[in-house]
């Protein structure tokens, strides 16, 4: 029996996020029903991250024990002419048999991009959203220096959240504009339920003018979810990827 790692890259507008939900098709879902059948086994991945429906990622971890005689490092490639066109693996290889994507110290990045301009584009409007007001960018990079740092996060957590420990650590939240186009980057330790959004959502009030960017270090306070801004659209998001302190490679 070997443990392997996969990095799973995936457009999530057409599923119910990650976890496995009963009636749902999910990323999980697809993982195993086609790995299953690839190797011949009974297969149940376990990921790193648990996006929600019609977020995208471009690197989201996960781990499965099988028997298979591929070589690992060859399972991508395999795995990936099974798998539907809007799902790829990136890159396969063998771990040590303990190895947990979310038992182990890592940083993880996730971006939030925002179309600012007077009409829609329709070849991005499944991966940004559509936001016409102008946005003051230079407001919400102020604002989003206020959560650089270990701080408590409840304001920022949708409720229904299964986290006991509101406490997470953000090594950068910057935000930046590319022509018509502004991205909100964020790293961090972890994040907590629509975290990321809740924060997209904060900063654009920010941005175009409801609130002032001293205006975060009071939310951050507050400990509040109502305290925040609205929860951004999911198609926004991309988890761009995430990095471990110790290379997890056998």
């Amino acid at each position: 029996m070997k443990r392997i790692l996969l990095r799973v890259a995936y457009d999530g507008t057409k599923y119910a996020g990650w976890q496995i939900q009963k009636g749902q098709t999910t990323i999980e879902s697809v993982l195993n029903e086609t790995i299953s059948k690839l190797v011949g086994e009974q297969i149940q991945v376990i990921g790193s991250s648990r996006t929600d429906a019609g977020v995208h990622s471009l690197g989201t971890v996960a781990v499965f024990d099988t028997e298979t005689r591929i070589p690992a490092e060859k399972l991508c490639f395999a795995i990936n002419q099974w798998l539907p066109e809007d799902i790829r693996i990136t890159e396969s290889y063998e771990v040590a048999s303990d190895f947990h994507p979310r038992k182990c110290e890592s940083k993880k990045t996730y971006e939030y991009v925002i179309c600012n301009r007077t009409i829609e584009m329709p070849t991005t409007s499944l991966y940004s959203y559509f936001y016409h007001y102008p946005l003051d960018v230079k407001k919400m990079q102020q604002a989003a220096t206020y959560l650089v740092g270990e701080h408590d996060f409840t304001s920022f957590c949708s409720i229904g959240t299964q986290a006991k420990d509101f406490v997470r650590t953000l090594d950068g939240c910057d935000v930046v504009r590319e022509g018509d186009y502004i991205r909100i980057r964020i790293t961090g330790n972890g994040f907590l339920y629509n975290m990321v959004r809740i924060i997209a959502g904060t900063l654009i009030e920010i941005g175009g003018g409801k609130r002032e960017p001293e205006e975060m270090k009071k939310i951050l306070l507050a400990k509040d979810r109502e305290a925040a801004g609205p929860t951004a659209p999911a198609k926004g998001l991309t988890m761009l990827g995430i990095t471990f302190a110790k290379d997890p490679r056998k």
